[in-house]
């Protein structure tokens, strides 16, 4: 099975917290260990939403500018605040 995890898409600066810690997220590679790794709650209908469109992506079954879509509605349902970067 062919996986897609360095598949990029428009670059999003995400401020995961109240410290300012920071990410940019460029591939599905990132957005997958921020999901998992990083995301202040694991129960919102976005997130769950994100990570079955992150697999997706990686799996080639949506492209990564729909999962990015998917990564800023979840991260609007948590309040992070995300804001696309010029590539």
């Amino acid at each position: 099975m062919n996986r897609n995890l360095d598949s990029a898409f428009e670059p999003i600066a995400m401020s995961m917290n109240r410290d300012e810690t920071g990410a940019i997220v460029r591939t599905l590679r990132e957005a997958a260990y921020l999901l998992i790794r990083e995301w202040p709650s694991s129960d919102g209908e976005e997130y769950v939403t994100a990570v079955k469109a992150c697999v997706d992506a990686v799996n080639g079954d949506i492209g990564p500018d729909q999962f990015r879509a998917a990564l800023l509605r979840a991260a609007g349902e948590v309040g992070i605040a995300a804001s696309s970067l010029p590539h």
